[in-house]
């Protein structure tokens, strides 16, 4: 609208003005600002950073996690395993009291060692009894052998009055018939040498009986003759039983159960009195499952850990795999012929052989729970269905062997269907 001037003002233009002119009063530097300033980038927020950090760091963890399952899986581990020592029940093969008992209580025995003893009066008594009946033995066969001596000098003379009589007998005949002689005594002559021949031959088997209680040898040593041999087994038997009056230890190890006797306590034979446990001979029996031991082998390292001190480790080596399972021994074995069958992981018993040289290790004990982690040096590879992507062929012996033990002339198809296809060409 027309003003006082004449001249026409628009809106448009005075709102314009209106705005430059506050900036100017807000801002009268604003032509010295630096261009930097202006331009400046923001700073990123936390959560900003934090994701950029996990998607960073994902990647990282995807690689280092696929390489420690390809190259891991090498270790063979099981808890169902116990230390174990040879233990035996200390008992002798005769029967007697208690005399004396030589150890206490969890004691340690050397082997050798003297643990407990019976009264050994019967059996020294036995002894002398037997020693005696070798002498009379030794006497008796002496004797026949002088016997038998006698007898054949009694023969050759039995045989000397055969002669003489069978001569007399041919005399007495001669002056029969020559009518000198009477009968009466021709007849005496006979009689004379039937006698003589008789009595040769009784002395004949008599000599016979002689030698065979000589064992038909009467020339031969008494030493060997079946009845003195007989009696010095009888000696050497008593001997025996005095000598196991007196019980040793049979190996080094720690005795218990022995407040079980006490003096005066009469123990049958083959009765335990106590127990010993080897100290020095340990291993350990473990019960890993049937899957477990794919790549396991005797010989491998073995590292042991025990409950009882799980900041030490013990080193060992597989000493053997059992050749069946466990339920193969047991009283009713799984019948897996019937219609109720569930299948079930079995477990093989192994066997791990420690070493115990090291002095600073504390003593290990039969029955203590460990854990053995078997290195059998076989990682895991890549997973089963990467390897039928990547048309990978798996070992012909994957889960059945190591492949350094297949057959020889035996080679690894990677892929079946191409070998296939090759042997159909050749046909053609």
């Amino acid at each position: 609208m027309p003003d006082d001037g004449g001249n026409v003002s628009s809106p448009g233009i005075a709102r314009g003005s209106t705005i430059i002119a506050e900036t100017s009063r807000r801002r009268p530097d604003a032509e010295h600002v630096p261009i930097s300033a202006v331009r400046s980038t923001p700073r990123l927020s936390p959560r900003r950073r934090l994701r950029l950090g996990l998607f960073v760091l994902l990647p990282i963890l995807l690689i280092a996690g696929g390489y420690w399952y390809i190259t891991g899986g090498q270790v063979m581990s099981t808890d169902d395993a116990y230390a174990e020592a040879d233990k035996v029940g200390i008992s002798t093969d005769v029967s007697g009291i208690v005399k004396d008992i030589d150890v206490t209580e969890n004691q340690h025995v050397e082997a050798g060692q003297v643990l407990y003893r019976l009264d050994d009066a019967p059996f020294r008594f036995a002894l002398g009894r037997a020693t005696a009946q070798v002498g009379s033995v030794k006497d008796a066969l002496n004797a026949l052998k002088a016997n038998y001596r006698e007898m054949q000098a009694q023969i050759q003379q039995a045989h000397h009055d055969v002669d003489y009589y069978a001569t007399e007998l041919h005399r007495q005949q001669d002056l029969l018939n020559a009518h000198v002689a009477s009968q009466s005594t021709f007849d005496m002559a006979r009689r004379n040498l039937q006698n003589a021949q008789g009595k040769l031959a009784s002395l004949t088997q008599q000599l016979a009986a002689i030698a065979a209680n000589l064992d038909g040898d009467p020339d031969g040593p008494v030493e060997q003759n079946p009845r003195y041999v007989d009696a010095v087994a009888r000696r050497d038997e008593a001997a025996r039983q005095l000598a196991h009056t007196i019980v040793r230890a049979p190996f080094a190890g720690i005795v218990t159960n022995v407040p079980t006797i006490a003096l005066g306590t009469y123990l049958a034979a083959s009765v335990t009195a106590f127990y010993l446990v080897a100290a020095d001979h340990v291993w350990v029996d473990a019960n890993p499952k049937e899957t477990e031991l794919t790549y396991v082998r005797p010989g491998q390292p073995v590292t042991v850990t025990v409950d009882t001190y799980p900041d030490m480790k013990w080193k060992g080596t597989v000493e053997s795999i059992s050749p069946a399972a466990s339920q193969e021994f047991s009283l009713l074995p799984a019948q897996n012929t019937s219609g109720n069958w569930v299948k079930v992981v079995q477990r093989i018993p192994m066997r791990v052989r420690v070493d115990t040289s090291d002095s600073d290790l504390p003593p290990l004990r039969a029955g203590m729970s460990v854990e053995v982690d078997v290195d059998t040096g076989h990682a895991r590879g890549l997973p089963h269905f990467l390897t039928s992507m990547l048309g990978i062929g798996a070992p012909a012996c994957q889960g059945q062997r190591p492949c350094d033990e297949l057959p020889s002339g035996s080679r690894v198809m990677s892929n079946p269907g191409t070998a296939l296809f090759g042997q159909t060409q050749q046909r053609r």
